[in-house]
């Protein structure tokens, strides 16, 4: 059987931490930001964490879930 390939995109994009949550860089914050608050560049600055309904589909992607 060949193997089966993790999706290229996904593993990019996404990080499985120790406790197994999996994070992701927020978006909006590459350009025009004079116009966003501080308030708002600071709080993306932080990692997004992938909500239950989403967490199996990502997994999937990855390749961690049969």
């Amino acid at each position: 059987m060949p193997k089966v390939k993790t999706n290229s995109s996904a593993k990019k994009r996404f990080k499985v931490t120790g406790s197994g949550e999996i994070t992701f860089q927020k978006a909006f914050k590459r350009h025009i930001l004079t116009k966003k608050s501080k308030k708002r560049k600071r709080a993306l600055r932080k990692k997004g964490v992938v909500g239950d309904t989403n967490k199996d589909f990502v997994l999937r992607l990855l390749r961690l879930k049969g």
